[in-house]
């Protein structure tokens, strides 16, 4: 009977010994992620040549506020405002992610045609604010606080107000 107790009890020992590995594990990666998830800033030289060339391209002419990146874990991503507020999220390479442009409206040559189309004959009043580009969709914010999310083929698969 005390040979099986003093299984029993190493047996709850080794499980409690486990849980504390397994939380101070979960703690040490939780910590380091939130380290490495800071946001720094960097020169506009630094930026993939890719994002470079967009912004110049169709922003000419405006001065950029700052730029920072998110160096995470796995890849950076770039983050770009403009003193006219305008804010261009990119990807590590360089592919645009998101624009945000709530005072100006985002230019109507970076919205994929049949998204503009449908805005423009749904929504005659209203301009797109804010443009993300999803791995599986596209999402459109409108003037009139409608968000709009459409599937790679262009049709509407959400609307929210």
């Amino acid at each position: 009977m005390k040979r099986l107790m003093d299984k029993k009890w190493v047996k709850l020992k080794k499980q409690k010994i486990m849980k504390q590995i397994i939380t101070a594990v979960a703690v040490f990666v939780l910590s380091l992620s939130c380290v490495m998830a800071d946001d720094r800033p960097v020169s506009f030289e630094l930026l993939p040549s890719q994002a470079q060339a967009f912004v110049n391209a169709n922003y000419p002419g405006e001065k950029v506020l700052y730029i920072t990146v998110d160096d995470d874990l796995i890849r950076p991503d770039y983050k770009v405002v403009l003193v006219n507020g305008v804010e261009i999220q990119f990807n590590n390479d360089g592919s645009l992610e998101k624009i945000d442009a709530k005072k100006s409206g985002v230019p109507e040559n970076l919205i994929p045609a049949q998204i503009l189309s449908y805005v423009k004959n749904h929504y005659p009043d209203a301009f797109v604010t804010e443009y993300e580009i999803g791995v599986r969709h596209y999402e459109a914010k409108l003037s009139n606080r409608l968000e709009l999310t459409f599937n790679k083929h262009f049709h509407v698969v959400e609307l929210d107000d």
